[in-house]
């Protein structure tokens, strides 16, 4: 694959279209088994709270990996992306319901670097709280 975006094509301040993202206790069980993270604060809300949590949390890697999908779709193509790097900043708290929770992630080109690469900031909320501070990409353009 390659980047269908292209360099020359992009200002500093292009927004990528925003993404929401559900997650369920279900999609954290399946997340649990592809990655081997069986921790109990992802599956058992009784364990949550016990340790201080308000209710069962999604895995960290797992809404970091929702956020850089924004700018995967955007770009075209997964091995665009350079360098990521994330800071967790609060959880993503899934309640036992058939609505879970949502990851709603909106990026923006923040600076045009050398050697057709951008650098991208994201911003992922849920329940109106930032998951993530210091969400950037830096993803090699067409």
């Amino acid at each position: 694959m390659t980047a269908k975006t292209a360099y020359d094509d992009v200002e500093v301040g292009t927004e990528l279209p925003a993404q929401t993202f559900p997650v369920t206790r279900a999609t954290l069980v399946q997340y649990a088994g592809a990655s081997g993270d069986f921790n109990p604060i992802h599956w058992n809300e009784k364990f949550a709270k016990e340790v201080g949590l308000p209710d069962v949390i999604a895995h960290g890697m797992f809404t970091m990996a929702e956020a850089i999908r924004v700018v995967t779709d955007w770009v075209g193509d997964p091995g665009a992306v350079v360098e990521y790097g994330v800071r967790f900043t609060k959880p993503v708290v899934v309640p036992n319901d058939d609505k879970g929770a949502l990851i709603e992630v909106v990026g923006k080109v923040a600076a045009k670097l050398d050697d057709n690469t951008v650098r991208v900031d994201l911003t992922a909320t849920s329940e109106g709280q930032k998951v993530l501070g210091m969400s950037r990409a830096v993803v090699r353009l067409a």
